[in-house]
C-alpha cells in the first residue's frame, strides 16, 4: 500500500492488527506513526497503553510479549517497533539476539487488541527472508518511498486539503520544480502558503513565486528560466540579488552547466526516442524534471547547448584561474548565453 492511501485510511478509523513499514522516507513513517497516534487508540488510553520500542535495543520477541499483554485498564494498545535491522541482509553486529519466527507466529494470531507496527526505515530488505515475506502476507505493508511525479501532485493536493486551501495545477508544478521531492519541506512550504492566502482561497503561481524559500537551486532554476527566455535583465537582477545575499557566482555555474547538461542529453535521448520514464531512469533524474527537459529541448539546437556549456566551462577556469573578476565574468557569461 502507498503512503497516501495508508493515511486516508488510518484517518478514516480503518485500522488493521498489524503494520509493515519500510522505506527511507521519514517524514512519511513519522505522518503515518501520527495518525495511528490519534486514531488506533482513545486519548485515555494514550498514556498508559502506547509503548515504542528501538529493535537494535530490545529483541523482537520481547516486544511481542508486550503486544500479547492485555491493554492497562483501557480497551486497545499501539505497539510500534523500529528500526528492524534483522530484517536486511547484512544485520549490524549487536548482542541483541532475535527469533524472527515469534514475529511470524504472533503475524499468524495476533492480539485483537493490540494494533501493531514493525518499521524498518531501510532502502532495502532482505525480500528472501521468510520473516520478510510472512510480514508483506500477514501485516498490512505500507511503502515509505521517494514518491513519483503522479504521487507527489496527490500529495500537495491532500496537504493543500488539510490545510484547508485549493492549490492551482500550474501552481503545483512550479513548486516541485522547484523544491524538488523533499516531502517535508513542501509540507512546509504548503502550510507557509496557506497561512499567507487564508482559509478557503486559493494558492496562486504569484503567490508561489512571492514566498517559496528561496534554495540554491530554486534560484538556479529561476537564473536558467531567464537565460532560456532571452531576459537578459532580468538574469542580471536575480545574479545581483543573490550577490547581495553572499552567493558565490562559481556555485551557479556548476548548477547552471547541471542544467544545460540535462538539456543537452534531452535533447540528443529524445532523438533516439527516450520518453519521460526512460530519460528519468537514464538520467536519474525527477519524472518531472524530465518532463520538462523534453519539452524545452525541442526549442533550441545541439550547438547553441554545447556552446553554451563550453562558455561556462571557460567561465569556471577564467574565474578559478584569476584571469577575470567573478562579478564581471559572470555578467559577460549572462550576455553571451542571452545574445
Amino acid at each position: 500500500m502507498k503512503y497516501l492511501e495508508a493515511v486516508k485510511e488510518i484517518k478514516k478509523g480503518k485500522i488493521a492488527n498489524c503494520y509493515y513499514i519500510y522505506g527511507t522516507e521519514a517524514f512519511m513513517i513519522e505522518e503515518i506513526k501520527q495518525a495511528l497516534f490519534e486514531h488506533s487508540i482513545t486519548l485515555e488510553d494514550r498514556e498508559t497503553n502506547i509503548s515504542i520500542f528501538d529493535l537494535e535495543e530490545i529483541a523482537i520477541q520481547d516486544v511481542v510479549n508486550d503486544a500479547n499483554t492485555y491493554p492497562f485498564f483501557g480497551e486497545n494498545k499501539l505497539v510500534i517497533a523500529s528500526n528492524a535491522d534483522f530484517l536486511k541482509a547484512k544485520p549490524q553486529h549487536t548482542d541483541v539476539k532475535h527469533n524472527p519466527d515469534i514475529l511470524i507466529d504472533y503475524l499468524i494470531n495476533p492480539a485483537p487488541y493490540t494494533t501493531f507496527v514493525i518499521i524498518a526505515p531501510y532502502e532495502k530488505v532482505d525480500e528472501r527472508k521468510k520473516v520478510v515475506k510472512q510480514l508483506k502476507k500477514l501485516a498490512k505493508p505500507i511503502a515509505c518511498e521517494k514518491l513519483k511525479e503522479w504521487d507527489m501532485q496527490d500529495a500537495l493536493k491532500q496537504i493543500a486539503t488539510e490545510s484547508k486551501v485549493n492549490i492551482e495545477q500550474d501552481v503545483m508544478n512550479y513548486i516541485i520544480a522547484e523544491l524538488g521531492t523533499d516531502l517535508l519541506l513542501l509540507h512546509s512550504e504548503i502550510e507557509k502558503l496557506a497561512l499567507y492566502v487564508g482559509e478557503g482561497n486559493t494558492i496562486r503561481m504569484e503567490d508561489a513565486e512571492l514566498l517559496l524559500s528561496r534554495t540554491d537551486n530554486n534560484s538556479a532554476l529561476k537564473l536558467f528560466d531567464a537565460i532560456l527566455a532571452k531576459d537578459l535583465a532580468k538574469a542580471i537582477t536575480i545574479t545581483k540579488d543573490l550577490e547581495k545575499m553572499g552567493e558565490d557566482p562559481i556555485m551557479f555555474i556548476a548548477l547552471l552547466s547541471s542544467q544545460f547538461r540535462t538539456l543537452l542529453h534531452a535533447k540528443i535521448l529524445s532523438k533516439k526516442g527516450f520518453n519521460q520514464t526512460k530519460l528519468a531512469q537514464q538520467l536519474k533524474i525527477h519524472p518531472y524534471v524530465a518532463k520538462l527537459a523534453l519539452q524545452r529541448q525541442s526549442k533550441f539546437k545541439i550547438d547553441y547547448l554545447k556552446r553554451s556549456l563550453q562558455l561556462l566551462t571557460d567561465t569556471d577556469e577564467k574565474i578559478k584561474t584569476g584571469k577575470m573578476e567573478k562579478t564581471i565574468a559572470f555578467e559577460l557569461l549572462l550576455y553571451s548565453l542571452i545574445k
